[in-house]
């Protein structure tokens, strides 16, 4: 089975918590804090890897966590950091983030990486924390939670020429008969139940990669047939051969075959309908074949190179061939889509206040925000000296004042993230 598609959670390693010590040594009697930081959590990172050739690996592991950070030792010695999560993924992956459909990465390189889940940071030690007026801090950082999310993973074949056509023209054939791919051949619609890819060498300098993409039929953009979920890997060849069935074994008219294939491409996506194309009349070994490439050529002959081949016995395909290998040299590659998309990016840095929500909900005041909640997973609750520098952090951007504008009095219930607080 070929799967071109998948969803996993990836997670970065949680920091090592700050640890609170003091120096306990001879002649040093009142000894200072001494308690080391936690090390950073490991990151998952994806890697191109052109060994791979589908996403088959994902769909029997979804969940991927790196490794955290050590905790902190007295001494001033730091954790160690985690170790990075390094997986790898095929040639052509596209990356988003499942909730936001944000696209992280296009990964189009041999050995391109992405990091899509950082590690948290480590938390600082009690030794951090000494000033000119709390020599004896008696509170340290616990680690920084690491990202977490859902991505998903959308395989896009890379090749420079996609073979397109309805089922059964000689697509597969046709690949076979240029390149080492051996698909599966078939005197049936559907044969080719997955993307097949084959690498033609013309001569010691020119080669290109080709991909039999399985056939298309009318109403394929809307999930019709076996064409919908492949329509995605002719995104980026340079050049496609339109393959026609020049005998009409099927019955259907090759003109109309033509027609309605470029009509799904224009359906599914605007632009693929006027990438580069040429028509590769398939099967002139057959009767009748003649008198409709006649047809064709009246029809579409002034728009189009028309090339007379037969897959089956070789007739034409060294004509086609080194026409294709032509052309790839003058036809641009397409832009992978993470480039695209950076065309219209531009950074702009603001200084901007901690941002942040107050609701009631069945009674309890919830408090929402990004900075909070990562704050609040980093102190240790069980520390009254922690929880009162984290007081001083919400009365400081403002949080005990929207709570107070919402209504709230003492004794009332606040909820930040899954910790309830009593107001006093």
């Amino acid at each position: 089975m070929f799967y071109d598609k998948a969803k996993i959670y990836v997670k970065g390693g949680d920091g090592g918590n700050g640890i609170v010590a003091f120096r306990r040594e001879k002649y040093v009697p009142e000894g200072g804090p001494s308690g080391g930081d936690g090390g950073r959590g490991g990151d998952v990172i994806l890697e191109a890897d052109p060994a791979l050739r589908t996403l088959v690996d994902f769909k029997y592991k979804r969940h991927y966590k790196a490794e955290r950070g050590g905790h902190g030792q007295g001494k001033n010695k730091h954790g160690k950091n985690g170790e990075d999560l390094l997986i790898r993924v095929p040639l052509g992956t596209l990356v988003r983030d499942a909730d936001t459909g944000e696209v992280l990465a296009d990964l189009v390189e041999p050995g391109q990486k992405v990091i899509v889940a950082k590690g948290g940071r480590g938390g600082r030690g009690n030794a951090r924390f000494a000033t000119s007026r709390n020599r004896v801090p008696t509170f340290a950082e616990k680690g920084e939670p690491g990202e977490e999310r859902w991505l998903e993973l959308e395989l896009k074949l890379l090749a420079d020429v996609g073979l397109i056509g309805f089922p059964n023209v000689g697509k597969s054939t046709l690949i076979s008969r240029i390149s080492a791919a051996r698909p599966k051949i078939a005197d049936y619609p559907f044969t080719t139940l997955v993307p097949n890819l084959g690498v033609v060498r013309v001569d010691d300098e020119r080669s290109f990669v080709v991909a039999d993409i399985p056939g298309l039929v009318e109403g394929a953009h809307a999930g019709i047939g076996l064409g919908h979920q492949f329509l995605r890997h002719v995104e980026r060849t340079r050049l496609l051969v339109h393959v026609l069935d020049a005998a009409q074994v099927e019955g259907r008219d090759l003109i109309e075959d033509y027609k309605t294939v470029n009509r799904e491409l224009q359906l599914y996506k605007p632009e693929l309908a006027s990438r580069y194309q040429i028509i590769a009349a398939n099967k002139m070994d057959l009767p009748g074949a003649e008198e409709n490439l006649a047809r064709l050529r009246r029809a579409l002959g002034e728009n189009y190179e028309i090339f007379p081949i037969s897959a089956a016995t070789g007739e034409g395909i060294d004509q086609l061939t080194y026409r294709i290998a032509e052309l790839l040299e003058t036809l641009e590659e397409e832009q992978p889509e993470h480039e695209i998309l950076n065309e219209h990016r531009r950074l702009v840095k603001v200084e901007r206040a901690e941002e942040f929500e107050v609701r009631q909900e069945n009674g309890i005041f919830v408090v929402k925000g990004k900075e909070i909640e990562r704050r609040l997973a980093m102190t240790d609750l069980e520390n009254e000296a922690a929880v009162k520098r984290f007081q001083h952090f919400l009365i400081r951007i403002g949080v005990e004042d929207a709570l107070r504008a919402k209504g709230i009095k003492p004794g009332d219930t606040v909820r930040i993230g899954d910790v309830e607080f009593e107001f006093q």
